[in-house]
């Protein structure tokens, strides 16, 4: 059967091809590639779409697009979501995983790899648990006024300090911050932290005259 290549960056899609995916009746499916408008129109556009996987992360840096990330967090509150981590910090998280469905574990393994065993699978939800369970702390301790633009710079630099510990990055590390950014957005776009919608959705009480 024919497969249609896919990747984490943008520009393995190069033409346009067909797949036939049903028989009775006969349906098929185009892949083309993916298509930016000419020019982003602001910057947090240009940042979401980084972000997204849309732009490679060189062109706007990881360490910008992670703090950029942090910040949409911070201001939504999603860390203080995950207190129930924070209460369960003396847990073993072997057991948190172990109560969960096989099909939690496998989404725990990066497709196109050989099977992760136990013993990994656990070493990654740890750190994903250590990860939620330090912004939260980081967010519910922090004094300031999140809509104060610095106020919240000084919040994600704490973060990105805190995060060296919990990834277990060496501190003397040269590539400490960008090594943090890459493993904190590799978690983010798998899926390992939930979803997360970017675009700001409408209230719904807005809609009902």
């Amino acid at each position: 059967m024919k497969k249609a290549r896919v990747g984490p960056l943008p520009g393995v899609t190069q033409d346009i091809a067909g797949f036939k995916i049903a028989h009775r009746p006969s349906v098929y499916v185009l892949d083309s590639p993916g298509v930016l408008v000419p020019s982003i129109p602001d910057i947090e556009t240009g940042l979401k779409l980084a972000l997204a996987g849309s732009v490679k992360d060189s062109v706007v840096g990881e360490e910008r697009i992670a703090q950029y990330l942090l910040a949409v967090l911070n201001t939504r509150g999603t860390p203080l979501q995950w207190k129930h981590l924070v209460d369960r910090e003396t847990e073993d998280p072997r057991h948190e995983l172990e109560n969960k469905p096989e099909s939690v574990i496998k989404d725990l393994q990066n497709k196109g790899k050989k099977p992760m065993n136990k013993s990994n699978a656990y070493r990654v939800q740890d750190m994903v648990s250590e990860v939620q369970r330090t912004l939260c702390i980081t967010l519910s301790e922090f004094s300031g006024s999140l809509e104060d633009e610095s106020d919240l710079e000084i919040l994600i630099e704490h973060q990105f300090e805190a995060l060296q510990k919990a990834l277990k990055i060496p501190h003397k590390a040269s590539e400490a911050r960008i090594m943090v950014s890459k493993k904190f957005l590799t978690l983010f776009r798998t899926g390992k932290l939930g979803p997360v919608i970017l675009d700001d959705v409408p209230d719904a009480s807005d809609s009902v005259s």
